[in-house]
């Protein structure tokens, strides 16, 4: 848990910045996205959410159990509708973990957080569930 810490405020702190320093890229939060697949997924929802000053798309593919859970993913539901401008969560309906993007999706429903919870029919924890998402989240975020 300690290395996903410090894994994010290197993210934050030292890998963002140092991008936006030496590369053309826009730099503002409603252009900066983040998403991953697997412990990546969890990661990317875990710091994402938990980071909504610098982050308005988020993505999580098949997100793992290092995901936290959605009450405190997302502890203010209305300053996540104000501030998201997508929340992607996928995931193959034949995946050990659909249950954390499951209950993460129950949450999101129940309070009203716009989002997009696609269940991959007849995937499994595989890369043809990833690519399937993967490119459904692009065509929505490279408009």
């Amino acid at each position: 848990m300690e290395a996903f810490a410090t894994f994010e405020k290197d993210l934050l702190n030292d890998l963002i910045p140092y991008v936006e320093k030496n590369f053309p890229v826009i730099v503002n939060r409603e252009s900066r996205a983040i998403a991953g697949l697997s412990m990546g997924g969890g990661q990317s929802l875990n710091f994402g959410l938990g980071n909504l000053d610098v982050f308005a798309w988020v993505g999580g593919f098949s997100s793992a159990p290092n995901t936290k859970s959605p009450e405190q993913l997302i502890p203010d539901p209305a300053k996540a509708k104000e501030q998201l401008k997508l929340l992607w969560i996928s995931c193959g309906d034949k995946d050990g973990l659909i249950t954390f993007s499951k209950r993460t999706h129950d949450y999101l429903v129940t309070n009203n957080v716009p989002h997009i919870y696609y269940v991959e029919p007849g995937g499994a924890h595989d890369f043809i569930v990833w690519k399937s998402g993967l490119y459904q989240f692009s065509q929505l975020i490279f408009k």
